[in-house]
């Protein structure tokens, strides 16, 4: 109970509306826009010759043609979404040619009938990130350069949080209009401190620091007029079906939601009972992170129980690439540098464009394009 009223007296001390600031959704003009929205099915996105976000945005290494061709592959499969990280430095870097490069991927999307879900902070991972060139991936290890923002100094310091402050309203105010955008995330796992990679970088107070700096992060994405709706996925804890087992940060990520979002990498049988512990938020629903084969979360396992209850479901991985997440999470304790693992852990196609399984990828083209038994409109709450 404790925990609870920690997170009920941030979001009331820190994110009222201010004047001029759009309120959170209601529940209502919720479920009028996604009634609106086709089942919503895709992958969290980074071109297979991008390590992180940065190598993904800045200009020297931005490649249209190969995000062109990439998501021509996730177009052929009926996906019509991808989960796209963001970063703050790009923002500090080059606003304009950021916007630019926003637009120009954008128009890519579009073409491919893909809308994106934009990920604004990022707690996973590195804490230092650096611009400029970024490294070359760690042999035989998952994930070894992507980078959180913002990252530990500044999360740290808040002399640079009116920095992060334009960021956000920079770039939502720039595409507040844009219907080629999905929603904004504007967390992704904020309370991770990333014990198993990068602990021992992590500020202390990591924690404490994000617990008040997001109902801030929501509240300029609302000052910047966004007309998409915000979001920020639960990913910690094993039980969310009353808001006494919730912890500080659950609630205000599920309290400041316009939608409701969740990361699940456990087996069927534990997803459908996420999904109907959140159904009691009387919000849409989507899983913006799951499939991990090695730990029995599949498409064939997970997309039949989303499709049932008409929840969206963004799994992790589009092309296998520099960030080598077709490796497992252990690869960071035992990095696969003379072998490869029995099955990919993420991924759906390998670098050629040919899916790492024909059978699954026939799956997932079937179960989109195949009729629900109903529109599907609202049955997830």
């Amino acid at each position: 109970m404790k925990r609870l009223f920690l997170g009920l007296f941030l979001i009331l001390s820190i994110a009222l509306p201010s004047r001029g600031q759009k309120p959170r959704w209601t529940e209502q003009a919720a479920k009028d826009w996604y009634a609106q929205q086709p089942w919503l099915v895709g992958s969290n996105y980074i071109p297979s010759d991008a390590i992180n976000e940065l190598e993904m945005w800045q200009a020297a290494t931005f490649d249209p043609e190969r995000i062109d061709k990439e998501l021509g592959w996730a177009q052929s499969l009926g996906l019509n979404t991808m989960r796209v990280f963001l970063h703050d430095l790009l923002w500090q870097q080059d606003p304009e040619g950021f916007k630019k490069r926003l637009d120009t991927f954008l128009t890519i999307a579009q073409k491919h009938k893909i809308r994106p879900l934009f990920v604004l902070f990022d707690s996973v991972w590195d804490p230092n990130p650096k611009l400029g060139k970024q490294h070359a991936p760690k042999p035989g290890v998952h994930n070894s350069g992507w980078l959180q923002s913002p990252g530990a100094a500044a999360l740290s310091d808040p002399a640079q949080y009116s920095r992060l402050k334009a960021y956000v309203q920079g770039v939502v105010g720039a595409f507040a209009n844009d219907k080629r955008i999905l929603g904004w995330d504007i967390w992704n796992e904020p309370d991770n401190t990333n014990d198993g990679s990068y602990g021992t970088e992590e500020p202390p107070n990591k924690v404490e620091l994000v617990l008040a700096l997001l109902p801030k992060a929501f509240a300029w994405a609302r000052q910047a007029g966004a007309t998409q709706p915000l979001t920020s996925g639960v990913w910690a804890g094993d039980d969310w079906s009353s808001a006494e087992k919730l912890s500080p940060m659950s609630v205000i990520q599920l309290d400041l939601s316009d939608v409701v979002s969740f990361h699940s990498y456990e087996k069927p049988d534990l997803f459908e009972q996420r999904v109907v512990s959140l159904q009691q938020y009387r919000r849409p629903i989507i899983c913006t992170e799951y499939m991990a084969r090695g730990n029995g979360s599949t498409f064939q396992g997970t997309l039949p129980i989303a499709k049932k209850y008409h929840v969206g479901a963004i799994n992790w991985g589009l092309v296998a690439g520099k960030t080598q997440t077709y490796l497992p999470w252990d690869s960071w304790k035992q990095p696969y540098t003379d072998r490869q693992p029995a099955v990919w852990f993420h991924e759906i196609f390998r670098q050629d464009g040919q899916p790492y399984s024909q059978e699954e990828a026939t799956f997932i083209r079937t179960i989109i394009s195949a009729p629900s038994a109903s529109n599907g409109a609202g049955t997830n709450f």
